[in-house]
């Protein structure tokens, strides 16, 4: 039983993270996409949250906790975390729309939902490193400021859902880690074949995104300590490099 759970697990890391030869089919359906989007979901959510204040850009419903948190100590509400739930839902549908109305054009989504993207994150730090003053909590520069960024989470998450076949939410981590748990003790049961199969299918997409997400917090809040919000320049980057990336292929819509 231990060597043969052994070998599953190294075949499960095998496949999650073979990166040698990438195609563009293998860029939708796998890892590699995924992967570099999860990385920009967590640093760019972990830089905004040091350097706006506390605010959530990806995980959005907490900034619903610290608003709150915030009002029960009798602190000041930040009208920012009010308006980042409706700003994200309202993206998330324009986003939505602009996709119907991209396939019914012929023209596939995922790179232009993509490069919406990039230049969401791209005003996003521009507007962060353009700032000679600390942000003042509701001022307009600020709340401009945080909405660029949920508006560019919220465009990630829209084209992870609508373009890539399969793939797990790139920005916000709690689902993904509970299938991924759930599917390791699938995994473990060995009710039969293809269930089994079905749980290391299932692993091998949401591990790297969770690690992705992780190693992208951290790289952030590094980031952040080293140059403030400059550290916004890595994910715009990675945006772009995924963007570059986003050819179409068969695994895509």
């Amino acid at each position: 039983m231990k060597s043969w759970t052994r070998a599953s697990w190294w075949a499960m890391a095998l496949e999650a993270v073979e990166l040698q030869s990438v195609t563009p089919s293998h860029l939708s359906s796998g890892v590699l996409l995924p992967f570099i989007l999860s990385l920009v979901g967590g640093s760019t959510d972990t830089v905004g949250f040091l350097g706006l204040n506390g605010l959530f850009t990806a995980h959005i419903t907490g900034n619903l906790v610290v608003l709150a948190a915030r009002v029960v100590a009798g602190d000041p509400a930040v009208l920012a975390y009010l308006l980042s739930v409706p700003v994200f839902i309202l993206v998330l549908l324009l986003t939505s729309l602009l996709a119907e109305r991209f396939e019914r054009s012929g023209i596939k989504p995922l790179r232009p939902l993509m490069s919406l993207e990039v230049l969401l994150l791209l005003a996003f730090f521009l507007l962060c490193v353009t700032s000679h003053a600390p942000f003042a909590l509701d001022s307009a520069r600020a709340l401009a400021t945080g909405m660029c960024g949920v508006a560019a989470m919220a465009v990630q998450t829209a084209l992870v859902q609508i373009c890539l076949a399969d793939a797990p939410s790139t920005a916000a981590m709690t689902t993904n880690v509970t299938q991924f748990v759930f599917s390791v003790a699938e995994l473990v049961c060995r009710r039969d074949g293809s269930e089994a199969e079905q749980a290391r299918k299932r692993i091998s997409r949401t591990l790297p995104v969770i690690i992705g997400f992780v190693l992208g917090s951290a790289l952030g809040a590094a980031g952040d300590a080293a140059w403030g919000l400059w550290s916004l320049s890595v994910p715009t980057a990675l945006s772009l490099l995924a963007l570059v990336l986003s050819l179409p292929s068969a695994g895509t819509k």
